[in-house]
């Protein structure tokens, strides 16, 4: 007999604010503060899955880093 291990997933866009983007032209995710949101949500038991860098287009003109990160945690 076996026991199923079953986990939740989440999915998240990890992105600086807007005002970076529209004063310099473009803005690059803060590694202390995406350091702060990962340790965060690991002490709420979420694994980092994969992470995937993107860049996002914002009114056109503006460009802003930004992560989209896979978390999973067992239930």
């Amino acid at each position: 007999m076996s026991v199923k291990n079953e986990v939740e997933y989440k999915a998240i866009i990890y992105q600086e604010g807007m005002l970076g983007s529209l004063l310099l032209g473009s803005a690059k995710v803060d590694p202390l503060k995406l350091t702060e949101f990962l340790n965060k949500n690991a002490a709420e038991g979420w694994r980092v899955v994969t992470m995937e860098k993107d860049i996002r287009r914002m009114l056109l003109l503006f460009k802003r880093e930004a992560y989209v990160i896979v978390m999973v945690r067992d239930k």
